[in-house]
């Protein structure tokens, strides 16, 4: 026993030594009261340099910021799927003229395939009512270029055009006059059985191209020698359409030979694509107003009105401004603004406002139907 207590000595004296170490190292601490953090409630605690109490409306504004920029960046890349909706109704590229035939009161549409000016084939409806005299007496042949809105397809617009074509040759017969009516309907590219995608430039080709068909149309008409010395021509546009129509009469292209721009019929017409952006989104906090200079599309009517006054001088265009009463979408003012910028550049204009009609019913009004053929008629009394 006594050894194996000696055999432990060395064990034990450093053990000891380790304590005694330990001790002299704890006297050399100052003093614990120096070790604690002390918290002061009036010190702010930052996360990378922000204010904790301002963490949660810098993180909610910098969402919205970043929710904006992105909504915003959207409508720059995709307006053009914003603007035109080929698409809708979901059955709008797949309908035919044949489905609306019994609706059409005989009037007989046919569709014709033409190229546009860079060679994308598109659409158009054609139909015709005449009213003549005799075989000797020329008949007066009027045109009337039609383009729609911005949604669905022609098809399902042709019952609502058919309607002026019977009441403008009831009302030939009536005064027994000898003339023929040609619309010509423009499926933009991208909508119905037309190629391509739509975007304003190429549907101003497309629109060309449609007025291009009727002078080789009017070209191989009149070729007898008693035929009248011009052909009448109407342009006429529904809503964006009437931002293709104006645009088309103010273009470069001239109406060559025998045609001759008489009257510009403007169905709930726009200032411009900038006018609408600013109408949809109102409040001056949001971004979206501000977005007109990344605009592709524009459509600018109030311009194109300007350039028609310097394009025809005193041949000018008659102007018919057709207002629906109840529009959901584009506001009064817009036609208001419209009639004072002829007024005020010497067109003659027309305003006439559709009571009661939202933005697509104006032609479903009987005062609607009345306005557009008494302005198409006027121009054989014109001469």
């Amino acid at each position: 026993m006594m050894l194996r207590h000696l055999n432990r000595g060395p064990l034990i004296r450093q053990q000891c030594g380790a304590r005694l170490t330990t001790l002299l190292a704890l006297q050399n601490l100052p003093p614990t009261s120096h070790l604690l953090i002390r918290y002061n409630p009036h010190q702010s605690r930052r996360l990378g340099g922000i204010p904790t109490i301002l963490l949660p409306p810098v993180v909610f504004g910098g969402l919205v910021v970043a929710l904006w920029t992105w909504k915003c960046a959207m409508m720059v890349i995709f307006q053009n799927k914003i603007i035109y909706m080929p698409g809708l109704p979901p059955n709008a590229r797949r309908e035919t003229i044949s489905e609306y035939d019994k609706q059409c009161s005989g009037i007989q549409w046919r569709e014709e395939r033409i190229q546009s000016l860079d060679e994308t084939c598109i659409s158009i409806c054609v139909a015709s009512v005449e009213h003549t005299l005799g075989i000797s007496l020329p008949v007066t042949t009027v045109y009337i270029l039609y383009f729609q809105g911005n949604a669905s397809s022609l098809p399902s617009r042709l019952p609502l055009l058919s309607p002026v074509l019977r009441v403008l040759r009831a009302r030939a017969a009536n005064q027994n006059i000898a003339i023929k009516y040609i619309l010509v309907c423009c499926s933009y590219r991208g909508y119905w059985t037309s190629k391509g995608r739509p975007s304003e430039k190429g549907i101003a080709k497309d629109a060309a191209a449609a007025l291009q068909w009727i002078q080789i149309h009017n070209d191989s008409q009149t070729q007898a020698p008693k035929a009248p010395r011009e052909t009448p021509v109407v342009i006429w546009g529904q809503s964006i359409g009437a931002g293709v129509a104006s645009n088309l009469a103010a273009g470069k292209q001239p109406f060559t030979g025998r045609l001759a721009l008489k009257t510009l019929i403007l169905e709930t017409p726009f200032l411009s694509v900038r006018s609408m952006l600013e109408t949809l989104y109102p409040q001056k906090w949001l971004p979206y107003r501000y977005l007109y200079p990344f605009l592709r599309n524009h459509l600018d009517s109030w311009q194109a009105l300007g350039k028609i006054k310097e394009k025809f001088g005193n041949a000018s265009p008659h102007v018919l401004l057709l207002v629906a009463g109840k529009d959901e979408l584009v506001p009064a003012s817009h036609g208001k603004d419209l009639e004072k910028r002829c007024l005020d550049i010497g067109l003659h204009v027309q305003r006439k406002v559709i009571g009661g009609a939202l933005h697509t019913e104006v032609m479903v009004r009987q005062e609607g139907l009345s306005a557009v053929v008494n302005a198409i008629e006027k121009i054989t009394k014109r001469g």
